[in-house]
This record gives structure tokens, sequence and C-alpha cells, in this order.
């Protein structure tokens, strides 16, 4: 039987400066490792924070931009204050109460890739 131990969702970006501004300066996402076969080719990272784990690609071939990753946490209130607090002029989100009654916040990156942060109630 196959068993999981995580699922790592892999986003399609385009420009490496737009998208440390967006998920580390204003998510608080944390570079993990970057990996280029030379000065000249599309970068492939990982960036984490706490346990949430997202690949993030400028290859053709891995993924279609516009993707959407669903994240159970905590705190979503207080993180979203945090966000709110850093004026990032691209995104500023809302919470919202879903129909499965969670508490949630949606971001969209500068590549059309959501991240959906869902907070049971």
């Amino acid at each position: 039987m196959l068993k999981s131990n995580k699922v790592i969702p892999i986003f399609r970006v385009f420009d490496y400066r737009k998208t440390i501004e967006y998920y580390v300066d204003w998510l608080g996402f944390k570079v993990d490792w970057e990996h280029r076969f030379d000065d000249n080719s599309p970068i492939y990272m990982q960036v984490s924070m706490d346990t949430i784990v997202l690949h993030l690609s400028e290859h053709h071939g891995d993924c279609c931009p516009g993707s959407k990753a669903f994240i159970e946490c905590t705190g979503i209130r207080e993180y979203h204050k945090q966000l709110l607090a850093k004026k990032y002029k691209y995104n500023s989100p809302g919470l919202e109460v879903a129909p499965w009654k969670a508490l949630c916040m949606e971001v969209i990156d500068p590549f059309g890739n959501k991240l959906l942060f869902s907070e049971a109630q």
C-alpha cells in the first residue's frame, strides 16, 4: 500500500525577483534551496514556512500557471494582520467564512497561482 509523508505543490513562476518579493519578503516563506543548471537556466527552488512546503519552477514543462493550493492552518487572523501591516501594494487579502464553516484567506501570486489558507472554526 502506498503511504505518503508529504505532498508538495509545484507552482510555475516567471521572474526570480518577483518570486522572492512575494513569497519571501511578503508571505514570509524562507528559501530552503535553489537549483539552476547554469547562470542562464531557469530556477527551481523550494520555499517553506513552518510545515508548508512549495516548489517554485521557471521550467516550462513542470506545471501551468494558475494553480491553487489548499492549506489547512491555524493562526490565520494573526497572519492576516501581519500581511496587511506590510502594505504590499500588489495584494491586500480579506478574510471570509467559507461554506464549509472555515475562516479563509486567499492570496494570488504575480503569476496567477493561488494559496487558500483555511482554518476550521
